[in-house]
Order: structure tokens, then C-alpha cells, then sequence
């Protein structure tokens, strides 16, 4: 078996949702699987009333960031949240949310989106990601 492919996934800006999403979908593409751990404000970005919205970009991005987004949008590139359901099609894609940032967030599973598969702690994460990378965004 290919070896995993685990992505923390912490921040919560639409930019850095798409490039995890990309991540996943091309490991997923090669038959690696892929675990996805959301944390904090990329675990509030998948609640199910908020995961269409504006998640905003990183503020290094900018204004020319923010003009290039919007023109692959109009061009008609999949939002990151389209993309990582598609990505869950083409192979083995999990998303879990962190157990501390569902206490934290005071969210229960009902209020995230069906991306979201279940709720895991750090430990089980680890034990998932075996030997394979784990990356951080």
C-alpha cells in the first residue's frame, strides 16, 4: 500500500483551503490515501452554514492575490470545498475534525459540513498518518 498522506490542516483562508484540497485531490489521483485533520479556524471554515462563504485570503496575498483568485473563479476553477469533494470520489480521502477544536469551538459533528467524516484526537491522527509525511498548513 502507498504510504499516507496526512495534512493538518489549521488555517481557515480560502487560499489555504484550496492548496490543501489540491494536495489531496493529486495525492488521491497517484492511489496514496489521504487523511486530512482540521484544527481550529480550518475546522470553523467546514461548519455547514459558513462553508460557502468568503474565508478571506492570507494577508500576504494582497490585493494582486485577491485579483488572481477572483479571476480563476470567473474562469470557473473549483472552490476548494468542490474540489475536495471530488477528491473524496476519486480515491481514499478522509477529513476528520480535532476533538480540542471541536471543545474549543463548542461545535458538535451536526454542525459541520458531510465533508467532514468524524471527529478524531491528535493520537488517532498519528497512528493513522503511520509512516508516511504529514503536512502542515
Amino acid at each position: 500500500m502507498d504510504e499516507t498522506v496526512s495534512i493538518v490542516l489549521f488555517s481557515g483562508t480560502d487560499d489555504k483551503l484550496q492548496a490543501a484540497s489540491v494536495l489531496a485531490a493529486g495525492a488521491a489521483a497517484l492511489g496514496k490515501p489521504v487523511r486530512i485533520l482540521l484544527q481550529y479556524w480550518a475546522l470553523d471554515a467546514f461548519r455547514a452554514d459558513r462553508i460557502s462563504a468568503d474565508h478571506g485570503l492570507c494577508p500576504e496575498a494582497g490585493e494582486a492575490g485577491r485579483a488572481a483568485v477572483d479571476a480563476a473563479s470567473k474562469a470557473g476553477v473549483a472552490d476548494w470545498a468542490d474540489n475536495l469533494r471530488t477528491a473524496k470520489e476519486v480515491g481514499d480521502v478522509e477529513v476528520q475534525a480535532c476533538s480540542l477544536s471541536m471543545d474549543v469551538l463548542k461545535l458538535k459533528q451536526s454542525d459541520l459540513d458531510s465533508l467532514v467524516d468524524g471527529v478524531q484526537g491528535v493520537a488517532s491522527f498519528y497512528i493513522n498518518a503511520g509512516e508516511g509525511q504529514i503536512i502542515f498548513i
